[in-house]
């Protein structure tokens, strides 16, 4: 799966296997979750600290979140994001 953001341990990536509703992966230490872009309705566990900065990064760059996830969708490789600082 392809990598488009990397943060404070947080890896986030977008599987070109994908299915629908749109989504993407993050993992955090031994800690792995989906996040539904439609209302950032998690799935899986992740540390609430983690959790917040994530979905902080998730709302400062949804269009480029939706823009990657129909470029996967497409077969073609997601463009990288910038990084919460």
């Amino acid at each position: 799966m392809p990598e488009i953001s990397s943060f404070y341990g947080i890896r986030v990536y977008i599987n070109f296997r994908e299915h629908n509703p749109p989504h993407f992966h993050a993992e955090y230490a031994e800690f792995k979750i989906i996040v539904y872009l439609d209302g950032w309705i998690v799935e899986g566990k992740f540390p609430k600290r983690a959790l917040q900065m994530l979905l902080e990064w998730a709302e400062l760059h949804k269009d480029e979140l939706i823009a990657d996830w129909n470029l996967a969708m497409d077969k073609k490789l997601p463009q990288k994001i910038e990084p919460l600082r």
